[in-house]
């Protein structure tokens, strides 16, 4: 992440890696104050066995452009909205928008958890145990769902789709 005061957006990212048994590492790499760190970061990446870099930004948000260039690896960005960010909409574009040749994979404002699955997604097409946890992960989310759907037929909303128990 660009800033430690990134961390309250990003940490969202850690867990669901972690949630996923996927290893992974936070620190902070600037791209405007450490810039050379940020070089370093990108280009030892590969070396050190990352697979894919989640770098979070806000503001003018490039370090995921700017990691992107460097390394040969999947970058996703996170636009983060920041003290110093117009609405976030800054962090955004700023990552949205990079030139043909240097892709970065971007997430929702503050779309750190997404980023944590959709690595886990990448990593988890060349890896069946990942890709296992998941489909586990998914199946949960259907029956978390569906669960709130019998709650609400519980309460007494009316629902024509969805049929009644038991007729």
């Amino acid at each position: 992440m660009g800033s430690d005061s990134d961390l309250s957006v990003m940490k969202t990212a850690a867990e669901m890696l972690e949630e996923l048994e996927i290893p992974y590492e936070v620190t902070v790499v600037s791209a405007h104050r450490t810039p050379r760190r940020m070089i370093e970061y990108a280009t030892r990446a590969v070396d050190r066995g990352l697979k894919v870099i989640i770098a979070g930004a806000g503001g003018a948000a490039h370090l995921p452009g700017m990691v992107a260039s460097i390394t040969p690896l999947p970058v996703i960005g996170v636009p983060v909205k920041s003290i110093n960010s117009i609405d976030g909409m800054d962090s955004v574009l700023s990552i949205l928008q990079m030139p043909g040749g240097v892709p970065v994979a971007t997430m929702a404002l503050n779309g750190a958890k997404n980023a944590g699955i959709f690595a886990a997604q990448i990593i988890g097409a060349f890896d069946p145990a990942v890709r296992q946890r998941i489909a586990g992960y998914k199946a949960r989310l259907e029956t978390e769902a569906l669960g709130k759907v019998a709650a609400l037929r519980e309460e007494g909303w009316p629902n024509g789709f969805d049929p009644t128990p038991g007729l």
